[in-house]
């Protein structure tokens, strides 16, 4: 049959060849020998419809024309599905140096990354293009006959906020973003010949069932499930209460002055504004469910496990015995619903023979009686204030050093020429005092006045006294007695927890350890009363006694005819308060009790005084009223610097009292041993909780083979984890080959995908999305004793190539899903070029 169209008729040819009319305006079909179209071609390259004008031809389904009309169609269908989309780029950087094995390090929530700059020696923060974030180097100079420690490996936190960065000296230390200075020192394997392995960040959640899951009860009395907006739901009030901080009320904690004190890391931490704040910032809400764990491996075998950023839980054995050599931990994974993690142990990093897969159970996360997450944030942050604490009294100690070394030297070169004096005083207090009293200057004391100290002197003498006294008011006003405030404010919290728990012996403490420290809180809050009040009586007698030294040096050293004119500033002089000066400070001062240096004899004897379990404040008490009736007195008792050092002891005893109740639980499963009979090149782990199988999730390493670069494999141990308790794995596994391409890199990027870096027969870069799950993958139990493991094809897999004007051989591949964690990011997937400079990120066209 023949068809005559007259009007807009257009005629495309389908997928398998079916003719398609489309009506387009006012149409008059009429069927006729022969007609005139105008057939409809899709250009495969634009996706355009364009139209091809076409003369008379008898069209049917058996006549050249369409035959040819349908196989140009299908053949442009067939390149359109076969041809790969490209990727898009999202950022690009160049680096100033080649990035080491294992750098760059992407950051999960932001769009930056972290390197190790070998030249420079120090970790560079950026983001695109190259745009310094931040930029550390190691505090202090290296030990004689060492080299300076260097950066070993970097992992951010889950949520992008801290960069965990293992040195060579065997301290990780966590850089915040919004400055440079570590805010966090960890100690694993310092002082040791051990080397960081790996470090695993991860959050967790602490309650299983949460709040949302439970019914509640609507306004006409009937049962309904939390379905609806959170802005329907009533707070959860029992929470919202537990986390109430009563410390934001108070004013904020200043930083600490710039001058240096002391030469560990923590001399710097504490000086800017910026960096108080991050490191005293209260937990967010949508914190107050979880808790972040993270476990160092050593090239020992040992473990150590920290939560809530730096409390450390305590170190561990390697969990695996094979021999020869100890297996250590090269990679950790875990699941922010699940309290176990999956640990990957080998012999070495590079092209290990075999893996050995752990799991780990943290049952504590779950089974602790007080909110984890609510005690670790009130521990780490009274770990915080002790040291500021610290950096504070050594702050204090150098301000109090700077305030009597200038004047003893002045003070000593006069000493020696009155004592040699046939007669008259014999120390600068009663000659001075003289001078006071009588306006006669014995020739020592007038030579040293007008010669020695003169008006440089002077001026010298009174800016070093001055500054030091009010830098040290301000060191206790401002530093010293607010953070003493909230430790207080923290203690009594956990006190108060203590008691509710009273009955439980898994918390870790208890209230008498807890009054114990708030009674040496109240020790060093008398004391910083104390020193506060002594130094405004000092400067201010200081003052008057500055004023008449500087007449004195003016009138000794002036003509008769100035004489006059001193003599009328004389009256204005407050005598008696240059009397008490001299007699009470000038050689001496009240404050020296509490920043003096201590005998080991006298420290040693005050400490085992307070062993005995004594009250402590009321001993201090009757102590200082003693030193200040002038009666003998506990030396150490006094010093600012002996009550730091013992709430630091007794803080310490606390946090370790608590680690070990936390650390008791931790439990490591059975060891499964992974092997593809040849060295393994690639390797990545996940822990994969899918709705289909919510009650046994599935660990699943991913490794490859060095000889056959074209198949990997993936293992699924599945495990019942019960009361946090996980059973033996059981172990499943496939391999999974590509047809004509060259794997270079792999990783998860969910429980549902993994990204396959390749290259074609061509060596064309082209990235591979690929199902954890799918029909054609058929596993098998696997043996460790054998090697056999069946082999499948996959294909049908999105394929991605890089765009031309971005071309490169990447050598290194990592991954993030989307995120709107910290703003809106798609899914990224970062490359580094082969020549390890070039850093870009593409992410995939929906």
């Amino acid at each position: 049959m023949h068809m005559h169209c007259m009007g807009g008729v257009r005629l495309s040819v389908g997928r398998f060849g079916q003719l398609q009319l489309q009506n387009t305006a006012n149409l008059t079909i009429q069927v006729t020998p022969s007609i005139s179209v105008h057939a409809v071609d899709l250009d495969a390259a634009t996706g355009v419809d364009t139209i091809l004008p076409l003369r008379s031809y008898g069209l049917c389904r058996e006549s050249p024309l369409f035959d040819s009309l349908r196989r140009r169609s299908v053949d442009r269908d067939n390149e359109r599905m076969a041809e790969p989309r490209r990727l898009a780029l999202h950022s690009e950087t160049e680096l100033e140096s080649r990035a080491p094995v294992g750098f760059p390090s992407s950051c999960p929530t932001l769009d930056l990354s972290a390197t190790w700059d070998a030249t420079d020696r120090s970790l560079f923060v950026f983001r695109p293009p190259r745009q310094a974030v931040s930029r550390s180097h190691q505090v202090g100079a290296p030990a004689p006959g060492t080299q300076p420690p260097q950066v070993v490996t970097v992992t951010w936190k889950p949520d992008g906020q801290f960069l965990a960065v293992g040195w060579s000296d065997g301290v990780v230390r966590l850089v915040g973003l919004e400055t440079n200075k570590a805010a966090h020192h960890i100690p694993v394997c310092e002082g040791t010949d051990a080397n960081i392995s790996c470090i695993g960040w991860a959050s967790c959640s602490v309650a299983s069932t949460s709040p949302r899951d439970l019914p509640i009860r609507s306004s006409h009395g009937l049962s309904r499930d939390r379905t609806a907006s959170d802005g329907d739901l009533p707070p959860n009030l029992p929470q919202e209460l537990a986390f109430l901080e009563v410390d934001t009320a108070l004013p904020k904690i200043s930083p600490l002055p710039t001058s240096s004190a002391g030469a560990d890391d923590d001399a710097t931490v504490f000086t800017l504004r910026t960096g108080i704040e991050f490191l005293f910032q209260p937990p967010r809400r949508e914190e107050y469910d979880q808790v972040n764990i993270m476990a160092v491996g050593t090239d020992d075998g040992k473990l150590q496990l920290n939560i809530y950023d730096s409390f450390v839980v305590g170190a561990f054995s390697s969990p695996v015995s094979d021999s020869p050599g100890t297996p250590y931990m090269i990679s950790h994974a875990a699941h922010p619903h699940l309290t176990t993690h999956a640990l990957v142990f080998a012999r070495t990093r590079t092209e290990p023979e075999h893996l050995h897969l752990v799991p780990m159970d943290l049952p504590f996360i779950s089974s602790s009686p007080i909110n984890l997450c609510l005690l670790a944030s009130k521990l780490t942050t009274l770990q915080k204030l002790l040291r500021y604490i610290r950096q504070t009294q050594l702050h204090m100690q150098v301000e109090w050093k700077n305030t009597r070394e200038l004047p003893t030297r002045f003070l000593r070169s006069v000493q020696g020429d009155l004592e040699e004096l046939p007669s008259g005083p014999r120390g600068i207090v009663p000659a001075l005092y003289h001078t006071v009293v009588t306006g006669h200057a014995y020739e020592p004391v007038r030579e040293w006045l007008v010669d020695s100290l003169a008006e440089r002197g002077h001026k010298r003498w009174d800016k070093a006294v001055v500054s030091g006294l009010e830098n040290l008011r301000s060191l206790v006003h401002e530093n010293f007695l607010p953070a003493l405030e909230r430790c207080a404010i923290i203690l009594s919290r956990l006190r108060g927890l203590a008691q509710f728990h009273d009955d439980r012996d898994d918390i870790g403490y208890s209230v008498t350890q807890i009054s114990r420290l708030l009674d040496i809180i109240g020790c060093l809050s008398l004391v910083g009363h104390k020193i506060l009040s002594n130094v405004m009586d000092e400067l201010e007698h200081f003052n008057a006694f500055s004023t008449w030294l500087r007449f004195q040096i003016d009138r000794l050293a002036s003509s008769s005819t100035a004489a006059d004119e001193l003599t009328e500033k004389e009256a204005t002089l407050d005598t008696s308060k240059v009397l008490t000066y001299i007699e009470r400070y000038l050689t001496s001062s009240p404050l020296h009790v509490y920043f003096d240096e201590v005998s080991q004899q006298d420290w040693r004897a005050d400490l085992a005084h307070l062993e005995d379990g004594v009250g402590l404040l009321s001993i201090l008490d009757a102590q200082l009223r003693k030193q200040e009736s002038g009666q003998a007195s506990r030396r150490a008792l006094q010093h600012v610097g002996f009550l730091v050092s013992y709430v630091t002891t007794c803080s310490n005893q606390l946090f370790k009292d608590m680690a070990e109740a936390t650390k008791r639980s931790v439990r490591f499963g059975r060891a499964v041993r992974l092997s593809i009979g040849q060295p393994i090149t690639l390797m990545d782990t996940r822990i994969c909780h899918t709705s289909k199988n919510a009650s046994r999730p599935n660990f699943r390493p991913l490794i490859q083979n060095r000889y056959k670069t074209n198949q990997f494999y993936l293992f699924r141990s599945g495990v019942d984890i019960k009361n946090g308790i996980s059973s033996n794995p059981q172990t499943t596994s496939t391999c999974i080959r590509l047809e004509d391409r060259k794997l270079v890199d792999l990783k998860f990027l969910n429980d549902e995908t993994l990204v396959l870096l390749c290259t074609q027969t061509d060596n064309n870069s082209i990235v591979a999305l690929a199902p954890v799950e799918s029909e054609h993958l058929k596993y098998k139990a696997y043996d460790s004793s054998s090697d056999e493991i069946p082999t499948v094809g996959l294909a049908g897999l999105q394929e991605f190539v890089i765009p031309t004007e971005y071309a490169m051989r990447p050598v290194r591949m990592e991954v993030h899903d989307k995120t709107d964690l910290r703003g809106e990011l798609p899914i990224r997937i970062y490359m580094l070029s082969s020549n390890r400079t070039t850093w870009r990120t593409f992410t995939i066209p929906q």
